[in-house]
């Protein structure tokens, strides 16, 4: 791809850099940019680096927020006795778009793989037993890609709430087994927080 700008070049370069964005695309957004007025291209740069600089994770589930305690975990119509143990935030999203839930979340913040050098210390997991230690908590859904590395998370970490005295459960095989939570419809990731079953850890 040749560009009579090195400006170009160099904004193009920037968004193929993000995921899922190839240079025939990246050079569509900036050429859509650079057709818009000034104000319009320095509202999208301020807004992204604001989100940046600004933003948080919440010190109680670990979602993203724009204060300490995000929307969900302030909200007192939240169901607080149950937490929806999920891999990252756009699980917690995906979940959220089925409006099937209505209780907290801890997000873990990945899921143990030894192939790529994350373990137990990695994640999110001592702050989730505190969490579940305390009374309010009744149950704990672990949903979690079924996956070889997400049933070995959900087995570790069942095993650590084991000793407290709550309902361990697992969202049911609507989600084919291999799949990516983020990635199942909202119907079948709806009926499968419904349909949760109890996990046996054996």
């Amino acid at each position: 791809m040749n560009f009579s700008s090195k400006l170009l070049e160099e904004a193009v370069a920037a968004f193929a850099s993000l995921p899922g964005i190839g240079k025939k695309t990246a050079l569509r957004l900036v050429l859509h940019l650079l057709s818009q007025p000034t104000e319009i291209s320095e509202q999208f740069a301020s807004d992204v680096l604001k989100m940046r600089q600004h933003i948080k994770f919440c010190s109680n589930c670990h979602n993203i927020a724009d204060t300490p305690i995000c929307l969900i975990c302030s909200d007192a119509r939240r169901d607080k006795s149950v937490i929806c143990v999920v891999e990252g935030i756009r699980d917690v999203m995906a979940i959220e778009d089925t409006s099937q839930f209505k209780g907290l979340y801890h997000v873990l913040g990945g899921i143990i793989s030894p192939i790529e050098g994350i373990g137990p210390s990695e994640l999110n997991i001592d702050s989730l037993v505190r969490r579940a230690s305390t009374p309010e908590v009744t149950e704990v859904i672990m949903a979690i890609s079924p996956t070889i590395e997400g049933e070995t998370t959900i087995f570790y970490v069942s095993k650590k709430l084991k000793e407290l005295d709550i309902k361990i459960s697992t969202i049911a095989r609507g989600v084919s087994f291999g799949g990516e939570l983020e990635y199942a419809d909202e119907m079948t990731l709806g009926r499968s927080i419904v349909a949760r079953i109890p996990y046996k850890n054996k």
